[in-house]
């Protein structure tokens, strides 16, 4: 049997009574679907534990795996010392698990010398209260992509399948810190939104939508479980499974969501990892303004040049437009140049020209090197021409970037950026951005962008 059952879970260290002190009765749903997957796994008498959490070591560019033979931990840093954990490592699973991360090519590090984490600990305090065997086994979550973490999910099946250990999986998580005004993180009305999608896209077996969330999103919505959750969703790869709902609270502006899954089955249709690579490498394939500035990153970065350019690229990109080329590595911006007007004949001499700039000539990052490349993520922008604007009721952040402009100074914003909302706060900071005093003349245009990514 591949798997007995699985679960996503919070990690809320006030549902814990000596660290909640009475404030965990607001919380009531999520403890009383907490103790009952904690009697449902009792009942399952797993050997093994498996827990997925983002507070265990987090990395940008590696998984945390447990090396200690037994790990220990308690709530000292939430008031309640006395609440204390000593957990029994199953290193021969780790081992078998690791290796087979290795063949993958997945960064997964075993560690030692580390101790339990809250996200760890919570789903623990119930499943210990009715059940003291089992080993466990923790994972962490990294800055890696969604599909990575479902891939190591998948290597997790697999160790089950060469162990031929009992094994339930815990998908430790929150939802959204940001669900209400009164709560620690404020409130933004994607917070409920993200709620609502992902536990039903989790009710509804519909993994494959966990991997098409966006770090800006989720970054945004201040979520501290999708990596985890996505995880999980690797475990259960080409699985039928039967869900079930258990409870959603957000009284303290974090979402704290319960679902547990059963399998069923095998089902090879719900390959969603191998589904989301061909369609990711299909459009890519598809989309030539990628594929030439990633082949123009790659043979500048080897060999300081772009000499050797496909054939299509000529009959691909007619005509001649603004450019912007942005490498990010890990989420992280790795460099990013542009031309809001060309400054060469035809646009697939702009995307190579701002390709290489941005690789080498980003002053705020050092050159990107060979052994990089494999983790970098290429997007561009094409802008249209700009036009000058009669009217400020013309502009629309969220479609329109802007160029001001005041005799030679200038200040360029792109659409649709994080906490620009309105057209006066774009207008300022574009300003600020050229240099522009408030009182001085200014003329406006606007342009659109098309994203290649």
């Amino acid at each position: 049997m591949p798997i007995l059952s699985a679960y996503m879970v919070p990690h809320p260290p006030m549902i814990i009574p000596e660290v909640g002190r009475g404030g965990e009765s607001q919380i009531s749903l999520t403890i009383e679907s907490y103790q009952a997957i904690a009697e449902e796994i009792a009942s399952l008498e797993p050997d093994t534990i498996i827990i997925s959490s983002p507070h265990a070591p987090f990395y940008k560019d590696h998984f945390y795996l447990s090396g200690d033979p037994v790990m220990r931990g308690d709530m000292g840093a939430f008031g309640a010392d006395s609440v204390q954990f000593s957990e029994e490592i199953d290193t021969e699973f780790v081992q078998v698990l690791s290796s087979l991360t290795e063949n993958s090519h997945l960064p997964v590090e075993v560690e030692k010398n580390i101790s339990l984490d809250h996200g760890t600990m919570v789903p623990l305090h119930f499943i210990r209260k009715v059940y003291k065997k089992g080993k466990i086994v923790i994972l962490g979550c990294s800055s890696l992509p969604l599909i990575d973490h479902y891939r190591v999910g998948e290597c997790v099946q697999k160790a089950i399948l060469q162990t031929n250990r009992r094994v339930v999986y815990i998908a430790s998580g929150d939802l959204s810190h940001k669900l209400r005004t009164s709560g620690p993180y404020g409130f933004i009305s994607s917070g409920p939104v993200y709620d609502k999608a992902v536990l039903t896209s989790c009710h509804s077996l519909h993994f494959e939508e966990l991997l098409e969330y966006d770090d800006y999103f989720l970054e945004k919505v201040a979520e501290c479980g999708h990596p985890s959750f996505t995880m999980m969703a690797g475990c259960l790869d080409c699985m039928a499974l039967e869900s079930k709902f258990y409870s959603h609270e957000g009284v303290t502006g974090v979402g704290y969501g319960i679902c547990s899954f059963h399998l069923m089955g095998d089902d090879p249709t719900r390959n969603f990892g191998d589904q989301y690579l061909s369609k990711k490498r299909e459009k890519v394939e598809n989309d030539p303004y990628v594929m030439l500035a990633k082949e123009a990153v790659y043979q500048y970065v080897i060999d300081k040049k772009v000499d050797s350019l496909p054939s299509w690229i000529k009959d691909e990109m007619p005509g001649k437009a603004g450019v912007f080329v942005s490498i990010h590595e890990f989420h992280e911006l790795r460099g990013c140049v542009g031309t809001f007007l060309p400054t060469t004949p035809v646009v697939w001499k702009e995307i190579i020209r701002n390709a290489i700039a941005a690789c080498s000539e980003d002053n705020r990052f050092q050159p990107i090197q060979p052994e990089e490349l494999p983790f970098l993520n290429i997007t561009v922008d094409v802008l249209s021409p700009p036009k000058y604007i009669d009217r400020m009721e013309e502009l629309d952040p969220k479609k329109y970037g802007i160029i001001v402009s005041s005799g030679p100074r200038r200040g360029l914003l792109l659409p649709d950026l994080e906490g620009i909302d309105d057209v006066d706060t774009q207008v300022k900071i574009a300003m600020r951005k050229g240099n522009i005093a408030p009182k001085d003349p200014i003329t406006i245009q606007k342009f659109q962008v098309v994203r290649h990514y």
